[in-house]
């Protein structure tokens, strides 16, 4: 076995230890809104806090930390503005870390698939910037899955940068909107709920709506056979 397949395995292993450590032990109790609050919360007023907290969040993505308690508690320290800003760029980095993670852990992993794998791993490489986008912007997948699985899978960086980008924009900004506007009192956990679902399905059908015109418009007519009048 050579050396970079026992720093694979190395780094393998202090993912599901970390991930073991966090999810099963006392310490999952401390990975809620208001404890993850209550931390951010010390870093309010420091000129270094939101470098601390984006730091903190990226490092957090990469062990499988749910994103939203980091988006929630930014909101509510920071405001909509700043809060989704910087929970917007501790995403982005976190999401990029987790995908060169599993770029260098599962390199060469479909192949060993043999040409389902292979084909697998073609169309992935190919894939437009247009199916990422939505995979973000719906939740069928969890966060650090989709981050980890496009690594592996081999999607061009820079369209899941793109895609990323885009992708986590809108939640960031309306959690994080929401979020301040329901500690402060002027929103209902029930209007929150309502206008993330409402973004949420707008930009789906932004995105979805013009792809499907392309291909409808690009979708040859088939020809009549004047045979079959004659």
């Amino acid at each position: 076995m050579n050396r970079k397949a026992l720093l694979r395995i190395a780094v393998v292993a202090v993912l599901l230890s970390v991930v073991t450590v966090i999810y099963f032990t006392p310490l999952r109790g401390y990975l809620t809104r208001d404890h993850i609050r209550d931390l951010v919360g010390q870093l309010r007023g420091l000129w270094y806090g939101p470098a601390v907290f984006i730091a903190f969040y990226a490092v957090s993505c990469v062990f499988a930390v749910p994103a939203s308690v980091f988006i929630l508690a930014a909101g509510f320290i920071w405001g909509w503005k700043l809060g989704g800003t910087y929970a917007l760029i501790g995403g982005l980095l976190g999401a990029s870390a987790s995908f060169w993670v599993g770029r260098f852990v599962g390199e060469g992993l479909l192949n060993k698939f043999g040409g389902i794998g292979r084909t697998v791993e073609t169309q992935v490489k190919n894939a437009r910037f247009g199916p990422l986008l939505i995979l973000r912007l719906v939740p069928l997948f969890p966060f650090a899955i989709l981050n980890y699985g496009a690594g592996v899978a081999g999607v061009r960086f820079m369209t899941f940068v793109a895609a990323t980008t885009l992708g986590l924009a809108p939640s960031n900004y309306v959690v994080a909107y929401c979020s301040d506007a329901l500690f402060n009192g002027t929103m209902t956990e029930g209007d929150a709920l309502k206008r993330m679902f409402t973004v949420a399905a707008l930009m789906v059908a932004l995105v979805t709506i013009p792809m499907l015109l392309r291909r409808w418009i690009r979708t040859p007519a088939v020809p009549v056979d004047q045979g079959e009048h004659g």
